[in-house]
C-alpha cells in the first residue's frame, strides 16, 4: 500500500465527511472530534490547527501527538478489510479512523467506541 492517494490527501477534505457521515445518524460533530483526539492525542485547539493547515493524512498522523495504546483494541473490517490485519502503519491508522467513525454512526455508544 505504499505511495496509496489517500496518504497525500489533505485530512481537512476527508473531515467533513466524517461529521457529515455522524450527523446523518444524529450524531454531532464534537463526538467525531472526541474520537479523533481520543486515536491521535490531538487537544481540540491542536485538531483545529491541524485542519487549517489541510495536512495530509501522512502528516497528520506524523504529527500526532500519541496514538492511543488501547488501538490495538480496534477490530472489525472497512470496505472488506480487517483493519487489524493492515499491514501498512500509515494506512491501519486511517482505517482505525475509519472504524471508530463507522461505529460512531451504527449508534454505538461512547464507552464502547473509546475502548
Amino acid at each position: 500500500m505504499a505511495g496509496h492517494k489517500i496518504f497525500t490527501m489533505s485530512f481537512s477534505k476527508v473531515y467533513p465527511l466524517y461529521v457529515q457521515k455522524a450527523e446523518r445518524k444524529s450524531r454531532t460533530k464534537a463526538e467525531v472530534d472526541e474520537i479523533i483526539s481520543w486515536l491521535t492525542g490531538y487537544s481540540q485547539v491542536e485538531l483545529e490547527s491541524q485542519l487549517e493547515k489541510q495536512i495530509d493524512f501522512d502528516g497528520f498522523f506524523a504529527q500526532a501527538p500519541a496514538i492511543h495504546p488501547n488501538v490495538s483494541q480496534i477490530k472489525g473490517l472497512v470496505c472488506g478489510v480487517r483493519v487489524e490485519d493492515v499491514e501498512d502503519p500509515l494506512m491501519q491508522k486511517i482505517r482505525f479512523l475509519d472504524k471508530l467513525i463507522d461505529e460512531l454512526a451504527k449508534g454505538r455508544s461512547m464507552e464502547k467506541i473509546l475502548r
